[in-house]
């Protein structure tokens, strides 16, 4: 295994223009394909789950026309559970499949959705978990569809963006809806391409029955998740780092970060496409519920190292269904670090101490562990970070770019 040597660090500065959003590209590429007409897509991120999307449509046509498709989704949840509503309602034979860890990810709320419409769906491995075989169903239009909303918030966005192809129905959530971001995500993204869902709170959804429209062309925001690691850079680090890319009126919730930093006692400063913090260790502590921005919250379970006193991470229980389980393995690399640690299992508490010199970081195979972790080097001591290649799941040049804000 590879890895790479970082640090000690002691102050960052400067800009960063940032890789296209990965939630709102695989988003765009699907419906593209799906929609009537030609869209030109702008600032497309170019990345390992945006390659696996890429490739999985161009075997499947755009739009779809394949009946008949295996397609490898490496570990892109973006690509893996919309593709599944999608070809659940295509009346075609499909096997989707993609990394051990991707078939250690749930997917059994979903299927049961789709089930539950008349699809036809088989576990290929183990029960409840890809890979999938899809075989033509019986689908009727205007169907209302039950789905657990604790689990992933990928699973309300993947139904959503498949029913109209089925004549539109009903999506009623059960329980509390996770991560409600990434769905207005999903929801905006169908307005652009034509298809207006009303919702009742987050609780109900009606889709009509439409034909997605090409809006001619999208640009694609920068990625705000991306950007919290530079910002928080700043934060620790004296600053200003300016992100560039996503801003005042990003459709993201991660932009909601700001509202961490400023809590830990970092400046900010936001434009229209612009995010800039600075600030110096030690940051203010923090006890905050973060199920909003779950992938953010690992950037800032990560600062707490840096902070006056213990920092607490709620309400996150679906960070163990993740790339890999983001609790379990963020307790342990913190611990390393020399961190008091607890976990349970939907939070997690960090309490600050002295860093660690020298340690070696396991990144999980999880881009968000690696991007994240590299922020304790600029506590002024080397570390070493394990397999550092896995950032290009979602930014190949993450370490380079890192580096040319850190000293």
């Amino acid at each position: 295994m590879s890895s790479l040597a970082l640090g000690p660090l002691h102050r960052a500065a400067g800009t960063v223009q940032l890789p296209g959003s990965k939630s709102i590209s695989n988003r765009v590429l699907l419906l593209a394909a799906l929609a009537r007409g030609t869209t030109e897509v702008r600032g497309l991120l170019d990345a390992d789950d945006t390659r696996v999307m890429r490739e999985a449509l161009g075997k499947l046509g755009t739009p779809i026309r394949a009946k008949h498709a295996d397609l490898f989704l490496g570990n892109a949840g973006t690509a893996f559970r919309p593709l599944t509503a999608v070809l659940a309602l295509s009346s075609g034979e499909y096997r989707l499949s993609g990394v051990p860890r991707m078939h250690e990810r749930p997917i059994r709320d979903l299927v049961d959705a789709l089930r539950g419409m008349g699809a036809r769906i088989d576990y290929l491995g183990q029960d409840g978990y890809p890979p999938l075989a899809i075989h033509p169903g019986d689908i009727a239009a205007g169907q209302t569809v039950k789905v657990r909303g604790d689990v992933s918030s990928q699973y309300v966005s993947a139904l959503l963006m498949a029913l109209p192809l089925a004549g539109g129905g009903t999506i009623a959530i059960e329980g509390e809806l996770v991560s409600k971001p990434y769905v207005e995500i999903t929801l905006r993204l169908m307005r652009r391409f034509g298809v207006a869902v009303a919702r009742e709170g987050w609780q109900r959804f009606a889709v009509p029955g439409a034909t997605y429209v090409s809006p001619g062309a999208v640009s694609v925001e920068g990625d705000a998740s991306t950007a919290s690691y530079f910002l928080a850079a700043g934060a620790i680090g004296g600053g200003p780092v300016r992100v560039e890319g996503v801003g005042r009126g990003s459709i993201q919730g991660d932009v909601r970060f700001v509202e961490v930093l400023e809590q830990m006692g970092a400046t900010v400063a936001m434009g229209e496409d612009w995010i800039e913090a600075s600030g110096h260790a030690p940051l203010r502590a923090f006890d905050l519920d973060l199920n909003h921005i779950p992938d953010a919250a690992m950037t800032a379970a990560a600062m707490a190292l840096f902070a006056d006193g213990p920092c607490v991470v709620r309400n996150v229980a679906n960070w163990r269904v993740k790339e890999t389980d983001r609790i379990a393995a963020m307790a342990t690399e913190l611990g390393k670090l020399g961190a008091l640690v607890e976990a349970s299992q939907d939070t997690l508490k960090v309490t600050p101490r002295k860093l660690n010199e020298g340690i070696a970081l396991d990144t999980y195979e999880d881009h968000r562990m690696a991007m994240s972790l590299s922020l304790a080097a600029l506590g002024g001591v080397a570390v070493r970070i394990n397999d550092p290649d896995c950032v290009a799941k979602t930014f190949p040049d993450y370490f380079k770019v890192f580096a040319g804000i850190a000293q």
